[in-house]
């Protein structure tokens, strides 16, 4: 009797164990599994293609002597910024005033032979058709006439060459610019034929970017502008994390480089804030096309198999459902979705090795507070507000 009781209530043990555990493999609300969600939304982004660059001036000039003669002051300082015309070295003058004075005195002596050859033209010219002298004396001095005038012009040429020097004996700068280190210093002998020149002036503003692209991507750029002209262009950091200026798309170079299949671009930007510097190395990212309203999603919730691209959907009943999708354009951490996707709709964003069609979630949405509920502001902490 005692061993039929004890039969019948391990019987009913094992019948209540298994409704149990059938129960739990239904998906109750023991098995939801938790995970991170994140809504698609409608935003913009872009086509870019980047390519490795250096800042490169529009304009570099080494600045040298015209004359020779003693360096006598430096009107900069290393590093300054110097405007267009603005003084920048003065060579001795003393040597070219005394040249000028000398053309300009020799000047008068040839202008007064030149007065009195003419007075005397003039005088023959009367006495001439009166016989009074021969023809062949107003020959002559037509000829000296004309001969001194060649000396005048000549002296005339002398005295602008003389001034011409001594105007380069200031030395003023071609372009607005910084300097750079200064090359010689103050009471050196300088030369016109020396190699190393004073200084160097970089023109800052504008600044252009030289980079390349591939000659495969070549067709797109030319396909969005003719010629390219006017495409936006971001120049970031060595690590492509920092944007450091924005500028615009201003030549393609003639050829293809056939070693590396690239072409070189540059870039204009105006470089207001001197952020670029000559010679930076800088990763610049073209703009080729603006996409606007578009459906977009965090890169990390797209799944990829051999064969489909794919999320988890979050059905309004708390199960999810593997939905095929096609991804456009990738910028960053966020992917255009072409198909397969709606705004607003609810996929999951991590947690997804757990999952399988059908499986029950406790979905959070990303960067909301335990608890939320979704749609709702997110507590904000004391003393901060939106």
């Amino acid at each position: 009797m005692a061993l039929t009781a004890f039969a019948v209530v391990l019987s009913l043990g094992r019948s209540r164990g298994t409704a149990d555990k059938s129960r739990d493999q239904k998906g109750g609300p023991a098995m939801a599994i938790p995970v991170i969600a994140v809504r698609a939304h409608r935003g913009n982004t872009g086509l870019y293609f980047t390519g490795l660059g250096a800042v490169t001036p529009l304009n570099t000039v080494t600045v040298r002597t015209r004359v020779d003669g003693e360096l006598m002051q430096v009107s900069y300082r290393e590093g300054d910024l110097v405007q267009k015309d603005s003084l920048l070295a003065q060579i001795d003058p003393r040597p070219f005033e005394v040249a000028v004075d000398q053309m300009e005195a020799q000047l008068a002596r040839d202008q007064a032979t030149l007065a009195n050859a003419r007075i005397d033209l003039t005088r023959y010219r009367t006495l001439a058709p009166l016989h009074a002298i021969p023809e062949q004396q107003l020959a002559t001095q037509k000829s000296t006439v004309a001969q001194d005038e060649g000396i005048v012009k000549s002296d005339e040429a002398q005295v602008a060459n003389a001034k011409l020097n001594l105007y380069y004996t200031k030395i003023t700068a071609p372009l607005t610019g910084r300097v750079g280190l200064r090359l010689v210093d103050p009471g050196n002998m300088v030369h016109a034929t020396d190699t190393n020149g004073l200084v160097v002036i970089t023109q800052m503003q504008p600044m252009s970017v030289i980079f390349t692209v591939s000659e495969d991507q070549l067709g797109r750029v030319l396909k969005a502008r003719p010629g390219g002209r006017g495409l936006r262009v971001d120049a970031f950091d060595r690590e492509l994390k920092n944007r450091i200026a924005t500028g615009t798309l201003s030549t393609i170079d003639n050829e293809i480089d056939q070693t590396t299949g690239t072409v070189r671009i540059r870039a204009t930007f105006d470089n207001r804030d001197n952020r670029l510097f000559p010679n930076q190395f800088v990763n610049a990212r073209l703009l080729v096309q603006e996409k606007r309203n578009v459906v977009l999603l965090p890169v990390a919730a797209i799944q990829r198999s051999s064969t489909q691209t794919y999320v988890y959907l979050v059905k309004p009943d708390s199960t999810v459902a593997l939905r095929d999708i096609a991804v456009g354009v990738t910028e960053g951490e966020q992917a255009e979705i072409t198909s397969g996707l709606n705004d607003g709709d609810e996929v999951v964003l991590s947690g997804v090795d757990k999952l399988e069609e059908g499986s029950k979630v406790n979905a959070q949405l990303n960067n909301q507070a335990p608890g939320q509920v979704p749609g709702q502001a997110a507590p904000q902490p004391p003393g901060i507000h939106p």
